[in-house]
């Protein structure tokens, strides 16, 4: 199914614009003029430079968890879905989620299941969303899937603040010690070099090492940034690419401690959504296809897709996944036993906790161990200035005292 935008004139006389899903724009068409619109034009949502834009940001998550919530309690309630996402449309503030809405409601309208409607913006919403709705549906369990979706994306979002809140003092403290040293090269160091050539005498060698370098960021410091500019672009650049991200990815993985904070990371959340789209009743293959994409980590996403494969040829679960050799043994472990005891969303539910809470650990671990290594930089770099621009006072008073 491909989305179309589309313009029309309403049976009420109204000019009508939105989006659908289709399999061709005959059938978008046809679809519309049976429900009595005049159609004027019909195209593939791809073609609209615009809208490919705008489709490209991603839906809030806090605000995507409250919708789900609202939207679990408005179906348990028996309120007709098209009426309750009129309700949430006219309140919600995330002008992403309004668009999301709009155009979910005129999917509604003509027909759309409220998965494919809300399958028109998928690439906006995490990627095991619709997946997860379009099984509730089946089994006719969506306000009970709504809760656990939001639920999910509530520890989703609490886990992300964890591990922002755990390395922003250590970022701080860090831009800091950047700020110090180029306020001593920019401002303070020149004018002490003015005071030192004003006695002609000869410099210990940290001085002259300082003011060398002093003098080469002043001198050069246009082409400084313009290199460090381009290598940014550059490396944004990369990392929109397969590529990139995938040596970024073993990078990460393979640097220590913080290797391991990305690892638990990693874990928790294929778990978790594995675990979300278990329950959702998604099938096996589906949901691991999903969840490996959702773990946002191309190592563990290749893997797991090969591991998915090995299943399909009839070698179960786990197996595949400790191939991978990328699941410590107690999570492979785990779900051996919860594939022979048909228990295997309460097993991987218990491997999320446990990842949960030794992601804790492992942050508390790695700021521990930032944080003293930020201020000794910072010491060294503060000591090094102190002791050379002290070295040559003395240095220069000495030679100025022999008469």
């Amino acid at each position: 199914m491909a989305t179309f935008t589309y313009v029309a004139t309403a049976p009420d006389g109204r000019r009508a614009t939105g989006r659908l899903q289709g399999s061709s724009v005959d059938g978008v068409t046809d679809s519309l003029t049976r429900q009595g619109y005049e159609v004027s034009s019909v195209k593939a949502a791809g073609r609209d430079l615009l809208r490919l834009e705008l489709t490209a940001r991603k839906v809030d998550l806090v605000a995507l968890s409250d919708f789900s919530r609202q939207m679990g309690a408005f179906i348990k309630a028996g309120v007709p879905l098209l009426d309750a996402l009129g309700i949430i449309h006219a309140e919600t503030r995330d002008k992403k989620l309004r668009e999301v809405l709009g155009d979910a409601m005129d999917a509604l309208r003509f027909g759309e299941s409220f998965a494919g409607a809300m399958g028109v913006h998928a690439k906006a919403l995490p990627a095991f969303y619709v997946s997860v709705l379009r099984s509730a549906e089946a089994t006719g369990e969506l306000d009970v899937v709504m809760a656990q979706l939001a639920g999910y994306i509530d520890r989703d979002v609490e886990g992300r603040r964890t591990v922002r809140s755990a390395l922003t003092y250590p970022s701080l403290v860090m831009v800091l010690a950047v700020a110090v040293v180029l306020v001593l090269v920019v401002f303070v160091l020149p004018r002490f070099k003015q005071f030192f050539e004003s006695f002609h005498a000869e410099l210990p060698l940290p001085t002259r090492i300082l003011l060398g370098f002093t003098d080469f960021l002043t001198a050069w410091y246009p082409v400084i940034a313009g290199a460090a500019a381009v290598l940014l672009v550059g490396l944004a650049a990369a990392l929109r690419t397969a590529r990139g991200r995938l040596l970024r990815d073993r990078v990460l993985l393979r640097t220590p401690v913080l290797g391991d904070v990305v690892r638990y990371l990693v874990i928790e959340r294929f778990c978790r959504i594995l675990t979300s789209m278990i329950k959702a009743g998604v099938p096996i293959p589906e949901a691991l296809s999903l969840a490996g994409a959702g773990a946002d980590n191309l190592v563990f996403e290749r893997a797991i897709a090969t591991a998915r494969k090995e299943m399909l040829e009839g070698g179960g679960m786990s197996r595949p996944i400790a191939r991978t050799k990328l699941f410590p043994g107690a999570v492979t472990q785990m779900m051996r036993v919860g594939e022979e005891t048909g228990t295997l969303d309460e097993q991987l539910a218990n491997v999320s906790d446990f990842y949960e809470k030794e992601l804790q650990h492992k942050l508390k671990r790695l700021t521990s161990l930032f944080e003293p290594a930020v201020v000794v930089m910072v010491g060294v770099v503060v000591g090094f200035v102190a002791v050379a621009l002290l070295s040559a006072i003395y240095g220069v008073y000495n030679q100025v005292q022999v008469p």
